[in-house]
């Protein structure tokens, strides 16, 4: 997905996996890119279920840096862990109608002040919800709704997917996805976030893009701020990608990872190396692995590799240092037993892929 802090370098999205976790909380070593990757921490878990993670670096201290991830139910929630995968209980967001995906973005303008954000779909109330960082209180009025005018019987309204564009004149914009939509152009929604002179955050429909093949979903969004692409998985087909600018236009610039996923293409994630370097990791759900793809270029296919997390939706990752744990980036991945689990970027890596310093 997508997000920039002044001075450092940030790249995230969703992702996917398949194998045996450790139990909560336990610190585990890494492995070769060659085995199975293990992750450093694994989470404590949440009540309902685990769906989607997205990292907030803490501009004044890295070390303080928090994931927030989704608890996808009827009563679901936003959880917030430390760096070391505990709940910070005192910012978790409970009461959320089935909450998909997260995202966030730094420094939107409020009341005059810069507010970094964390914005969620909430699938049954076809609304955004937004609340502020770190202190996860809403700026949102009660939820945005998106998608309107559009079939709700048909699930044209049930929101999945989200990414956060940070152009480079600073305004954000809310990239939408659902649960399915139409095969001729027009399935993700973009929205403007600004102050509603309130200091509560309104969205202005700014198009309707995005090709859909009609197979299965569209549900992982992840943005590139600085290259300006976002890219999307079409699930069962492959990973498409655009100009997330929206006066750039709605042509497709590639289609990509057509080719050797088990199934369902899910989580995307990138990690920088350099202003145009890099990695596209997108997640093979059912096959336990990510397919890495360079982020320059024609996206061409990398290696795969092999991860501890089962099932993975939705993964997130940031290239810059936070601590002694995670001296070169954090890859955040969901697995189905409830929790998210916290990989070194170096053990992502192996010996194949470039880590950034």
């Amino acid at each position: 997905m997508r997000k920039g802090i002044s001075g450092i370098i940030i790249a995230t999205g969703l992702a996917a996996a398949s194998c045996q976790s450790p139990s909560p909380a336990q610190k585990t070593t890494g492995a070769t890119a060659d085995t199975i990757v293990k992750p450093l921490y694994v989470t404590e878990p949440v009540q309902f279920d685990t769906d989607d993670p997205a990292i907030w670096v803490n501009p004044a201290n890295p070390a303080q840096s928090l994931v927030i991830g989704t608890d996808k139910d009827t009563n679901g929630g936003l959880y917030v862990f430390d760096l070391k995968g505990k709940i910070v209980k005192d910012k978790v967001v409970t009461g959320l109608q089935r909450p998909n995906n997260v995202d966030i973005a730094y420094g939107l303008m409020l009341n005059g002040k810069p507010v970094d954000i964390a914005v969620a779909t909430e699938r049954i109330t076809h609304k955004l919800r937004i609340f502020s960082l770190p202190d996860m209180k809403p700026v949102d009025n009660g939820g945005i709704p998106v998608f309107e005018g559009e079939n709700e019987a048909a699930g044209l309204r049930d929101l999945m997917g989200i990414s956060l564009y940070t152009a480079p004149d600073k305004q954000i914009y809310a990239i939408v996805g659902r649960k399915t939509g139409p095969t001729n152009g027009g399935y993700l929604w973009q929205y403007l976030l600004q102050d509603d002179g309130t200091g509560h955050i309104k969205a202005t429909l700014k198009r309707k893009f995005g090709q859909y093949s009609g197979k299965k979903e569209i549900e992982a969004i992840a943005v590139d701020n600085q290259m300006g692409y976002v890219y999307y998985s079409d699930e069962q087909f492959g990973v498409r990608k655009y100009y997330a600018d929206p006066d750039k236009g709605n042509a497709e610039l590639n289609l990509f990872g057509q080719t050797g996923f088990a199934e369902d293409h899910e989580g995307i994630s990138i990690y920088k190396t350099g202003d145009t370097t890099g990695y596209v990791l997108v997640s093979d759900q059912s096959a336990g692995q990510f397919k890495v793809f360079t982020r320059e270029g024609n996206n061409a296919f990398v290696k795969s590799v092999h991860v501890s997390t089962s099932n993975s939706d939705g993964s997130d990752v940031v290239s810059v240092p936070l601590n002694d744990d995670f001296k070169h980036g954090l890859f955040v991945a969901m697995s189905d037993d409830k929790t998210f689990q916290f990989y070194r970027w170096e053990d992502i890596a192996g010996k194949s892929l470039k880590v950034n310093k």
